[in-house]
């Protein structure tokens, strides 16, 4: 089975289109890094070492240090499928990501996104 191509494709070609998402929505580059840190575990400098780096999304997220637990929480659909329901691990990681880059930039609370 061939990888999707997403698994190929580096973090930093997406962030940037995160935060365009966020900014036009009155949102921060800090908030998105914020999430990304959350749901990764990386700090503040090994996601910057990471966009740095190229790394593609499926080294990103097989490296990233410690996956939030409380990610299970984040239901909803993104590209008319069910974050929940993907079977596959990193393109559900992917999708966790999408989902909550949608819900800063629908204007959902920190602490609602962060599932607090």
């Amino acid at each position: 089975m061939t990888k999707h191509k997403i698994y190929t494709m580096s973090v930093t070609s997406v962030y940037p289109h995160y935060v365009t998402k966020a900014e036009k929505k009155g949102r921060t580059k800090t908030e998105v890094d914020e999430i990304i840190c959350w749901l990764t575990g990386y700090s503040q400098e090994e996601l910057e070492a990471q966009l740095e780096k190229q790394t593609d999304f499926e080294t990103f997220f097989a490296e990233a240090p410690r996956l939030n637990p409380s990610r299970t929480l984040i239901k909803g659909v993104v590209c008319g499928v069910r974050v929940e329901d993907i079977e596959e691990q990193t393109m559900q990681e992917i999708r966790y990501l999408d989902k909550l880059i949608d819900e800063l930039a629908k204007g959902k609370a920190m602490e609602k996104i962060l599932r607090k």
